[in-house]
């Protein structure tokens, strides 16, 4: 996972869960958890701003970037590839797989 400056213009993307399959555009000025909910995805979520971790899910593939400082995430869940999808913004076509595991 690396994070990157964005775009100069909005460039879209596809965000696809797992294991459901679901598939949705993902615009880089969008986060990540309203770009799912806009596709139908029930994500849970709860505060909205990288705190609670209740959108907490892994990242298959793909890369993001961050709309608040630091995330509530350890250093070691980054290195694993966790991501809050309430203030994570895609760099890349991403795949998602939710919840801690």
């Amino acid at each position: 996972m690396s994070t990157q400056a964005p775009a100069p213009h909005p460039t879209l993307f596809t965000a696809r869960t797992e294991p459901d399959g679901l598939q949705v555009d993902a615009w880089d000025t969008d986060p990540l958890l309203l770009s799912l909910e806009m596709g139908g995805s029930n994500w849970p979520s709860s505060c909205r701003n990288g705190v609670c971790r209740t959108c907490i899910g892994q990242l298959q593939s793909g890369t993001v970037r961050y709309a608040v400082e630091w995330p509530g995430l350890s250093s070691e869940e980054l290195a694993e590839g966790y991501v809050l999808p309430c203030v994570a913004h895609p760099c890349s076509d991403v795949v998602l797989r939710q919840g801690y595991t």
